[in-house]
């Protein structure tokens, strides 16, 4: 039996509790190169514990409504940021944590300009692009150690929205 979530549009206020949303908003915080550019300087906490910053690019096949959530994961030993490089939407899954379990499972839909940054240890589903392939930078831990948890649901979750919000 499935259990069902509605998505919400991504804003930071929400996401708040798993992580950052990184979207330039408001005025910069510093004007740079010679007046051209406005930075919106340190939007996200990346956090490694023992190991080091890395970037990577994922190349995710497109996924679309409805969408099945069997499994969620977490990284215990450091963030993971997502930043689209195509401008695709992505849908976020994320779970509050109970004595090491998922719990309270919510979902969201990323905006045009919209990346985010898990918190260390957040439970949450896979890359999932919506309605066409994207490619993305990530930034997570590189290091030795296991950094991988996953959790597998005997019943999965079903993310159903009625349009592309």
């Amino acid at each position: 039996m499935s259990r069902l979530i509605a998505p919400s549009i991504l804003t930071a206020e929400a996401f708040a509790p798993y992580g950052d949303v990184l979207e330039v908003a408001g005025a910069p915080d510093k004007i740079i190169n010679q007046g051209m550019c406005g930075r919106h300087h340190d939007r996200a906490k990346l956090d490694f514990g023992e190991g080091r910053a890395g970037i990577s690019l994922f190349d995710a096949k497109a996924r679309s409504f409805p969408y099945v959530v069997d499994m969620v994961e977490r990284h215990p030993e450091g963030s993971q940021a997502f930043i689209p490089l195509d401008g695709v939407p992505m849908l976020v899954v994320v779970a509050d944590d109970e004595n090491g379990l998922p719990v309270n499972l919510k979902a969201f839909i990323s905006q045009p300009g919209q990346a985010i940054n898990l918190y260390r240890g957040t439970w949450h589903g896979v890359l999932a692009p919506l309605w066409q392939a994207g490619r993305y930078a990530v930034v997570d831990r590189i290091g030795d150690g296991t950094n991988l948890e996953e959790h597998w649901f005997p019943d999965p979750w079903t993310v159903e929205a009625d349009n592309k919000e």
